[in-house]
């Protein structure tokens, strides 16, 4: 039930050597459910990602989204917010349909950082920070772990079967690859229609 130009599952499956299992990389716009014991990666900006699963079958996965600048308001529910609904609801409707039960989520979330140059008067960062907490909130998902905000990017490791999260700063980059990826996919956004509404299962 996804839309193609706005969410996709992750294309880069790999075999992780350090880690010894299989894992999934996920890039902004995309993100990855599965049951199996697996790891799911990707590098956070000013980006979030809502990690959630069903804390007792450990069917899980991970989106990598941004709020599109809502710059035109229309009505309590701005089209940005609508957008960050839609990535959210996308995750936990495939959650839904891979077995997981709604009382039986958990979520961490990461990222937010407010790395991107030009963006700091609005800090889009802590806007997708405020969001996803809000979101879950609404939703009755509990936050179990949090690492929100600050200036750092981050590498998120995360193990949906046993909700296993490893963390990395990245306090230097070396080149301009995530803030450039970030970019182009903020620009995407102004560019796209936000999806419709999702049925979510109950």
């Amino acid at each position: 039930m996804s839309n193609a130009n706005l969410e996709q599952f992750a294309k880069n499956i790999y075999y992780d050597r350090t880690f010894d299992c299989d894992a999934a990389k996920i890039l902004p716009g995309e993100y990855f459910v599965t049951p199996k014991d697996m790891m799911i990666v990707t590098v956070l900006g000013s980006c979030v990602a809502a990690c959630i699963r069903d804390r007792v079958s450990g069917i899980g996965g991970m989106n990598h989204f941004m709020l599109p600048d809502g710059k035109s308001e229309d009505g309590p529910v701005s089209a940005s917010m609508r957008y960050g609904a839609y990535a959210m609801e996308v995750l936990i409707n495939d959650l839904l349909k891979a077995g997981a039960r709604r009382e039986n989520l958990e979520a961490k979330v990461f990222g937010g950082g407010n790395v991107l140059p030009g963006f700091v008067a609005i800090n889009v960062g802590e806007r997708n920070a405020q969001f996803v907490r809000d979101f879950l909130k609404a939703e009755g998902i509990r936050i179990v772990a949090e690492d929100l905000n600050d200036i750092h990017p981050r590498k998120v490791y995360y193990f949906p079967r046993s909700g296993k999260v490893l963390v990395k700063k990245l306090k230097q980059l070396n080149n301009n690859t995530l803030v450039n990826r970030e970019q182009d996919y903020a620009h995407r956004l102004q560019s796209k229609p936000v999806a419709g509404d999702i049925e979510l299962f109950s």
